[in-house]
């Protein structure tokens, strides 16, 4: 099944042309990471994708369901109403965490499936404590986020996002505000969560870990995909000089 599906987006921030004509399906249980240099449009897909930006053209749909379509080249949205359903289906998490900071740990978890989903605070609790297990933080619950080091500090970002159940998680360049130490225990993580088949897309510059736990990556430059396929023939032997030259300065 497709859980997301992205047609011929474009965008554009006054005169700069970011997205021009992206496409890309994902489908449940699939890893896709998207490689390319700063500036290539890969933040700025993200954050059409999970609707914190608005698309000038193109359509998008979650598990079928349509969230904006186009319309004579102009992509128009469903109802606010309905935005909010579909919200239900992803969870995004930031390189720079973006937790509450007067919120502790277990409160930055809990509100919003409590509050925005309206579910029972002693079964989000539970569920609560049980990912704090799995990120090995359970000791940290009432701590604040400044007590945190930055790698707890993800794990709590990643804790948070999958308390509310989505079916399809992204991630913005996950470990890019992290040292090398911190960036393993958040790569185990994103490692682990691929073994339990959660439908992940993954903005990184980690290749090796791009290249361990994908089924597809993207490469983008210019705000296009300039190629896309399995880890081992986009990393390993690229056929778009654009791609290898890249990846060869990161070797």
């Amino acid at each position: 099944m497709k859980l997301l599906e992205i047609n011929n987006i474009k965008k554009t921030f006054d005169d700069l042309e970011v997205l021009k004509d992206i496409s890309i399906s994902v489908s449940e249980g699939e890893v896709v990471s998207i490689l390319g240099p700063s500036g290539s449009g890969k933040s700025t897909l993200l954050r059409c994708a999970t609707l914190l930006e608005t698309m000038d053209a193109g359509t998008l749909k979650y598990g079928g369901e349509t969230v904006c379509e186009d319309v004579d080249g102009k992509s128009v949205y469903v109802s606010k109403s309905k935005i909010k359903k579909i919200k239900n289906y992803f969870g995004l998490v930031f390189q720079n965490f973006n937790l509450f900071p007067h919120y502790t740990v277990i409160k930055n978890i809990c509100d919003a499936p409590i509050h925005i989903q309206k579910r029972d605070k002693k079964e989000v609790e539970a569920e609560a404590m049980s990912l704090l297990e799995q990120m090995g933080i359970s000791d940290k619950v009432d701590y604040y986020p400044c007590q945190l080091s930055g790698g707890q500090q993800q794990r709590v970002a990643i804790a948070r996002a999958l308390a509310m159940n989505p079916k399809i998680l992204f991630f913005d360049e996950p470990t890019s505000a992290l040292d090398p130490e911190l960036t393993s225990e958040i790569l185990k993580v994103l490692r682990y969560l691929a073994s339990k088949k959660m439908t992940m897309v993954i903005v990184t510059h980690e290749i090796d870990f791009a290249r361990n736990v994908s089924d597809r990556v993207i490469f983008m430059d210019d705000g296009y995909i300039v190629e896309q396929g399995k880890p081992e023939d986009v990393i390993d032997n690229p056929e778009n000089d654009r791609v290898r030259a890249f990846l060869n300065k990161l070797k």
